[in-house]
């Protein structure tokens, strides 16, 4: 019995039209990037797990696709050490000895790898943009993915706060040229671990941010409730929750923190709040045309963020972040190259993708590729109509050849069905006065052009 096909939950097939599409938001994306002045590079889809283990805390350590070391991956494992104590087995154990690879879970640690590697190659600051897959054994829900594309955009070898313009200026530029409106959430995450410290609790800045990261999702009682959880005492949730509601303008943010902060005695809070200032000082004068605010529930769950974070989301549709990241001081440093900071952002590709498709914002005729087809009158009209494909072709005109001379209506529904929209019919007539007949599908205009004259085609068919 024949198996019936099937893909892995949280992935998904992309048909000729669904990629049409997703090339417009790569080409757009990829486009904003180089006017800023960064460069393309590639990673591999696997990493040594020594590279991505630790980065991404404990939660995002469970969601690394793992990979089976080739060949019997379990011949020589020992069952007795990947015993627990009480006889059942260790998963973690076992995939110690069976598993040095794992599919990679972001763009930016492979990033830290490349530069400490490379570091001899490239000059500081590097500026660096990737689109790759990226995978994470997550639950598949709306909006959420198991594989799915991201657009990383990177500067390493500056600490630099003209780069955390620059990162807002490009998430401006690439969501106003595809017609979604944004608002952009920014918080520091100096500010976060100020507030762990004058908590009295500086230990448990990781598990503070976990928790908070959450708020949008779960509400601010429960987030409240997962503090108290992780150790923080009542007094010192009861100092977070006033900041985690602030309500106002982002000078009145500014004042109200830089007020507790300094009471409190907190010079990491202070300068957390002081890059917030300069940033948003830059960003009034740069006139940013989406709309940014200071969020400081925003904590962005990834270990290695030391300063500036960003969140974006989709104004006008229902979902998750579309776009995110922050500032980074350490991640090099455990790869062996100590003191390069480095800020980047991550556009969602297939979140962006949702938003388009559900406002209908895709430009029409996205989907089309071929431009002109030319129908198969016969052998002899045929050869006569080859020269002319070759030259438009070499004009960069997408051509076809419905490839058998079949009747002229399954010919013209098979243009119908692609959304061709130019037909050519060259029969014996236009063979014999070297001309080519060319007609415009959705006017029905209809325009004959001298064989030889091939720009003038081009120009008719756009």
């Amino acid at each position: 019995m024949a198996q019936k096909p099937s893909i892995p939950k949280g992935t998904r097939d992309f048909g000729q039209e669904e990629m049409a599409a997703r090339n417009y938001i790569f080409d757009t994306v990829r486009s904003v990037f180089k006017v800023f002045g960064y460069s393309q590079i590639e990673t591999p889809a696997m990493e040594n797990l020594s590279t991505l283990l630790g980065k991404y805390g404990d939660e995002g350590d469970k969601l690394l696709f793992r990979i089976l070391n080739s060949g019997d991956a379990f011949a020589g494992v020992d069952a007795g050490a990947v015993q627990a104590p009480d006889g059942s087995l260790d998963g973690r154990a076992i995939t110690a000895r069976v598993c040095e690879k794992g599919l990679r879970y972001d763009l930016t640690v492979p990033f830290a790898r490349y530069v400490v590697q490379h570091q001899n190659d490239i000059s500081f600051p590097f500026k660096r943009f990737q689109i790759q897959p990226v995978w994470r054994a997550d639950r598949p829900q709306k909006g959420r993915y198991r594989e799915f594309y991201q657009c990383d955009v990177d500067v390493v070898g500056s600490d630099s706060l003209l780069y955390e313009l620059e990162l807002l200026q490009m998430v401006d530029m690439v969501f106003s040229s595809l017609g979604i409106g944004v608002l952009i959430k920014v918080n520091n995450r100096k500010v976060l671990t100020g507030l762990a410290e004058i908590c009295g609790f500086p230990d448990k800045v990781v598990d503070i941010t976990v928790a908070i990261d959450k708020m949008e999702k779960i509400g601010l009682a429960k987030v409240e409730e997962e503090l108290l959880e992780r150790g923080l005492s009542a007094e010192a949730v009861g100092l977070l929750e006033p900041v985690l509601t602030l309500e106002g303008t982002t000078g009145e943010k500014i004042s109200v923190m830089r007020k507790l902060f300094s009471d409190k005695d907190s010079a990491t809070g202070l300068k957390g709040v002081e890059e917030l200032e300069v940033l948003f000082s830059l960003v009034e004068s740069a006139g940013i045309a989406s709309r940014i605010e200071m969020d400081l529930s925003l904590a962005r769950g990834l270990n290695y963020y030391t300063g500036a974070i960003f969140e974006v989301k989709a104004l006008d549709f229902p979902i998750g972040s579309i776009c995110g990241g922050g500032r980074y001081d350490n991640l090099t440093g455990i790869f062996g190259l100590p003191g390069v900071s480095g800020v980047g952002i991550s556009f969602g590709a297939d979140r962006i993708y949702d938003v388009l498709k559900g406002l209908d914002r895709f430009p029409s005729g996205t989907g089309v590729s071929t431009r002109l087809l030319f129908a198969n009158m016969g052998d002899a009209e045929l050869r006569y109509i080859l020269p002319v494909v070759k030259a438009l072709r070499g004009r960069g005109i997408s051509v076809e050849i419905y490839p058998e001379a079949a009747k002229l209506r399954k010919q013209f529904e098979y243009a119908q069905k692609k959304d061709i929209p130019f037909l050519s019919i060259c029969g014996a007539d236009e063979a014999a006065s070297s001309s080519v007949n060319i007609k415009d599908l959705a006017s029905g205009e209809q325009r004959r052009f001298p064989s030889e004259d091939v720009d003038a085609m081009a120009g008719f068919i756009g």
